[in-house]
Parts: C-alpha cells; sequence; structure tokens
C-alpha cells in the first residue's frame, strides 16, 4: 500500500492536496450513488476520548454514506483507558480491528504518539487546544462552496481565539491562500496567542487585533464566530467574567455585507442570537453539512481509494 499517511495537523495536507478533496467533495455532492458502495467492508474505528457529538456523528455519517462500518467508543470511560492503558496501546489494538482511525484526545499530541505506533491512518479530530484539522477541511469547503474561491478576503475571528483550536488551524491553512485579511476579534484575555501570531508576520499577513464586533462586521466578507469554551479555561471565574463577551444578534447585521457568510464550528452557546439563524447569511448549519462531505473525500483519499 506504501506509506501511511496520517492528517495530525492542515499542514499535513498540501495545498495541491487541499483542491483535490474539495474537488472530490464536490463530485460525492454532485454524485452520491457513485460513492454508496466505494468502502464496502472497510472500517472507520472512532476513539474518542473526549466527548463530541457532531465530529463523531459527521465521521460515522461519512463512513456509512461510503458503504463502510464504524465501531468504536465516545468517552474516555468506556475505554480501557480507564483501566490505564496507553493511547498507543489503544491505537495498535484498533489497527487490528479497523482500517483507519479518527480520534479525539484532550491532550495536546496525543494523535501524534498514537501516529508513531500505528499500522492504519489516524486522522486527529481534536487535540485539547491544539489542532482540529477536519474542522479546518469542513471550513475551507464552506468558504469554497459559498464563495468560490478561498483568498482575497477579509475574515474575522471572533470570541476565544487563545484557546480555540478551530481559530489556529484556520489561520494556518489560510495562510498558504493569497488575498487574506484577518480581523481578531477578541477580549484582551482571549487574544491569539504569540505563536500564532508570530506565524502571521512571518507570513507578512496583513491583520489588526480589535475588540469591537459592531465596529468589524462592515468590512467583513466572513465572520467566523466561536465559543468561550468553558472546558479549556483554567478556572470557573475567569470562564464566567468572558462567556458573554461577543453575541452576534440579527440588528447587528445591519451594516454587514449582503454576500457575508457567518460560520461557526459549533455547538454555539449563546454567542449567536436563534434570530440569525433565518438569515440567509448564516451558514454555520450548512458548514457541518459540508463536513460530512469533506471528511468522506479525506477517508477515501487516506485509504487510497480512487
Amino acid at each position: 500500500m506504501g506509506e501511511i499517511r496520517h492528517l495530525i495537523n492542515i499542514t499535513d495536507l498540501s495545498v495541491e492536496e487541499l483542491e483535490h478533496l474539495m474537488e472530490t467533495a464536490d463530485d460525492i455532492i454532485a454524485h452520491p450513488e457513485a460513492y454508496h458502495d466505494i468502502c464496502a467492508h472497510k472500517k472507520l474505528a472512532t476513539l474518542f476520548f473526549e466527548p463530541s457529538t457532531r465530529t463523531r456523528l459527521s465521521f460515522t455519517a461519512a463512513m456509512m454514506e461510503l458503504g463502510g462500518n464504524v465501531l468504536g467508543f465516545d468517552q474516555a470511560q468506556s475505554s480501557s483507558s480507564a483501566k490505564g492503558e496507553t493511547v498507543a496501546d489503544t491505537i495498535i489494538m484498533a489497527g487490528c480491528y479497523a482500517d483507519i482511525i479518527a480520534m479525539r484526545h484532550p491532550k495536546e499530541g496525543a494523535p501524534v504518539v498514537g501516529a508513531a505506533k500505528s499500522r492504519v491512518p489516524i486522522i486527529n479530530a481534536g487535540d485539547g487546544g491544539h489542532f482540529h484539522p477536519t474542522q479546518t477541511l469542513t471550513d475551507l469547503m464552506t468558504i469554497h462552496r459559498k464563495k468560490g474561491e478561498i483568498g482575497n478576503f477579509t475574515v474575522g475571528l471572533c470570541g476565544d481565539l487563545k484557546y480555540g483550536r478551530t481559530v489556529h488551524s484556520l489561520i494556518e491553512a489560510l495562510l498558504r491562500y493569497e488575498g487574506v485579511k484577518y480581523v481578531l476579534i477578541a477580549p484582551e484575555e482571549l487574544q491569539l496567542p504569540g505563536y500564532i501570531r508570530d506565524k502571521l508576520d512571518d507570513a507578512g499577513a496583513e491583520y489588526r487585533e480589535v475588540t469591537s464586533l459592531d465596529d468589524a462586521i462592515p468590512e467583513l466578507d466572513i465572520l467566523y464566530m466561536t465559543r468561550i469554551q468553558q472546558e479549556r479555561f483554567p478556572s470557573w471565574e475567569e470562564y464566567e467574567k468572558l462567556k458573554d463577551s461577543f453575541i452576534l444578534t440579527r440588528k447587528m447585521l445591519d451594516p454587514a455585507k449582503d454576500d457575508m457568510i457567518i460560520m461557526h464550528p459549533l455547538p454555539r452557546v449563546n454567542e449567536i442570537d436563534v434570530d440569525v439563524d433565518d438569515d440567509p447569511r448564516a451558514c454555520y448549519f450548512y458548514q457541518a453539512l459540508m463536513g460530512k462531505y469533506i471528511r468522506m473525500a479525506l477517508i477515501l483519499y487516506l485509504l487510497g481509494i480512487k
């Protein structure tokens, strides 16, 4: 079969590979019947050491729509890690039963440890506050479908830019495309970490940091909202202080561009008012749908199925 490919960070994929995955996903959307049995007799193991409804269901739906089967667990307590088994051992064991693994873990770097031992492709489905590459694929697919191209736009990233792994991965992906301007919208306590800011600087990217969502909205082509993640905070008090920092309402969209798109990796808590859901610019549920198609394309690619 050749070298086993894993997806740990979005930068593991070249721009050409990203384009190939999006073209495959486009074809799946256009001709779903051609893919119904393409993964017959293949198995995906979903090893979720941390709860995640959306990502796990998306991977499960993706494999099932390709005609494959799914096995796994959805929390650490229901795996042998509760007995003290190492991540590496769990991965080796799962590789005996499955052809490909999607893994989520609360500890940064856990998928790297797993990939070093794995006999089958591993997809990082999120590791702590680190990377979430298939969410980034979902984001890129949404932009590709809604904007026609990736590049030459202004994107506003709003909310938890410090702990939000989706934001970090998306910036890393977008830095490889031309003409992207960044507006970083966050309270001072949740601004982008230095190492991501360094990447923006090294790439010569045009960006500015602001604390007001209202001021930023008129110039944006894409507004990427994120929730304030209680599970990433060192203390409940700090979370309580910042949890309602930004709440997008329908009224706030009055000065926005007609073709602006609003994205959110979901789940939302209260950072997007439900009134916004009916606005044609709201794309977060469409985004979730795109996640299924791009994960289908990724599974095929890593399994080497043409």
